[in-house]
């Protein structure tokens, strides 16, 4: 299960899915491709949060890629909240918020 932060919004795991897809992406792709349902203007300022999180990283002239945290994000290996690796070993169910905060 993702970890999302609590600056993160619907259309950032939409976007992470598709530049990992794709292998990059900027935000004329990612309005052209008809993936969101947003204004580039509104991608832009998330491509930039997301990489002001590590999620992804910016190439310059407005391409993005995806970053290890990013794809430990997406297959719910990585805190956005925290940004830190979940250890497996403390997110079973019967973990106690404690060991999984590591207090």
């Amino acid at each position: 299960m993702r970890q999302s932060g609590s600056w993160m919004t619907i259309w950032d795991d939409r976007i992470l899915e598709y530049i990992q897809q794709e292998g990059s992406g900027s935000p004329a792709e990612l309005e052209e491709s008809g993936y969101l349902k947003v204004s580039k203007s509104q991608i832009s300022r998330r491509l930039r949060k997301l990489a002001e999180h590590g999620l992804l990283q910016h190439l310059g002239n407005g391409v993005y890629v995806i970053t290890d945290e990013g794809e430990a994000y997406l297959e719910g290996d990585y805190n956005a909240e925290t940004e830190t690796y979940i250890d497996e070993s403390t997110s079973s169910p019967s973990a106690s918020p404690e060991e999984v905060n590591g207090s």
